[in-house]
């Protein structure tokens, strides 16, 4: 079950918030080699080495010209789909692009002395390659959320990889592609489609970054194929922390801890309280609850490896140990709620209050759920149409400020040894 600790059990502490940390696929060697082998053999042998995982890994026994799905199989798939999910689709969708379209950025010049011109062109990637995992992992939210802001930003191109059982088990999933008007779909699935995505195959084409969640094995082909392409991020086991004081029902916290644990069972959630009293009243709650979820087995060894309640004197202390940990979701359920995000520097997305719980983030407020993991929330943000775009600097000097600078040039690379680079500056003022 669930370990209740104080923090003034310090040892105890700290062991726990270094178990979450371990999480972090970065740590597994011995996974990051059986995953560069992988990508090896596809950059080597392509159509062939997929084919051939495909039926080690996913049962599958496939010909080359199945690895791409028809926009045929697609919208059949699509069509099994219940009217109540594919409302919720469109209404998800629409609520998606109105955030991201806030986030569209402008190309920008400016005009400087003696006929200087500065400025940043912005252009939307050339051709984005998104995963979609299958199995118990395979959410048509994940698609919206990686689709939308791609759409957004103007990819000319998006290509989706996905393991070769996803639209059989789960037709929400070809439901939200159509819905979408992304055809462009191969049968590909774990690290292999990283690295299908990442260098090209006979039939799956090369792209330019790759965006999307999926289990250990895909997060370390990312991470291995990271400066071929761009990626999103390494993202590891989904993760919350609920910051609460005596004002928060037990069963609310109880039901979002829960909601987090059901993910995976190297999913983590926390809870980091004032209330001794809540925190006993919520390990009650999550006994109970448990045992009405269909994924209880999941559930329990998630909480009992990566869980915590946290008992801390004072908001202060709270605030210290979230942005310690950097989580993917913060849940703030307190009074002061405003005051207590103030002092949070670390954090994926934020949630605030009684009545706003993570699950409203992972499907239909707007912001996207594609979120910085195992406290990468230190350095990185959550997706956006920002990371589907590039920005290229543009310059021009007219002959007057290269004549008043060219010196200046001179010097700063003659002290760093570049002689030809002072001479590329200094003979423009020849004749002139």
């Amino acid at each position: 079950m669930i370990e209740l600790i104080s923090s003034r059990e310090k040892d105890r502490l700290a062991a726990m918030l270094e178990r979450i940390r371990r999480r972090n696929v970065a740590f597994d060697a011995e996974l990051m080699s059986e995953v560069a082998a992988i990508i090896h053999e596809v950059r080597r042998r392509g159509d062939a080495a997929l084919i051939d995982y495909a039926a080690r890994f996913d049962g599958c026994a496939l010909q080359p010209e199945e690895l791409r799905v028809s926009e045929e199989t697609l919208r059949r798939i699509a069509a099994r789909v219940d009217a109540s999910v594919l409302n919720a689709l469109r209404e998800a969708i629409s609520r998606v692009r109105t955030f991201h379209e806030h986030e569209r950025q402008q190309s920008w010049e400016i005009d400087g002395p003696n006929g200087v011109r500065l400025g940043q062109r912005i252009t939307a990637v050339e051709r984005a390659g998104l995963y979609v995992p299958g199995g118990a992992a395979s959410y048509p939210s994940s698609v919206v959320m990686n689709v939308v802001p791609a759409q957004v930003a103007g990819v000319d191109r998006i290509i989706v990889a996905t393991p070769p059982c996803t639209f059989q088990e789960h037709p929400a999933v070809a439901a939200a592609l159509v819905e979408l008007d992304v055809t462009e779909v191969y049968a590909v699935g774990g690290a292999q489609a990283i690295a299908a995505l990442a260098y090209g195959t006979e039939t799956v084409p090369r792209v330019d970054k790759i965006t999307g969640p999926g289990n250990r094995y895909v997060a370390a082909a990312k991470k291995l194929v990271f400066g071929v392409v761009g990626i999103d991020s390494i993202a590891g086991p989904s993760e919350v922390v609920i910051v609460a004081d005596d004002t928060a029902r037990a069963s609310y916290v109880a039901s979002d801890l829960l909601a987090q644990a059901e993910h995976s069972e190297d999913a983590s959630a926390t809870l980091v309280t004032t209330s001794e009293r809540l925190a006993r009243e919520v390990v009650r709650e999550l006994a109970t609850q448990m045992g009405r979820l269909s994924r209880v087995g999941v559930i329990e060894k998630s909480l009992a490896q990566y869980g915590g309640i946290i008992i801390v004197y004072d908001m202060d202390e709270a605030c210290a140990l979230v942005n310690e940990l950097a989580p993917e979701h913060l849940e703030i359920m307190a009074r002061d709620e405003e005051a207590i995000a103030s002092r949070i520097r670390h954090a994926g997305a934020i949630f605030f209050g009684d009545f706003t719980p993570e699950a409203v983030g992972d499907y239909l407020a707007g912001p996207n759920h594609v979120l910085p993991t195992s406290g990468a929330a230190r350095f990185s943000s959550g997706l956006g149409v920002y990371d589907f775009q590039k920005r290229t600097n543009t310059t021009k000097f007219a002959a007057s400020e290269l004549k008043r600078t060219a010196y200046m040039i001179a010097a700063l690379a003659n002290a760093e040894g570049l002689d030809a680079h002072a001479r590329s500056a200094l003979i423009r003022l020849e004749g002139n």
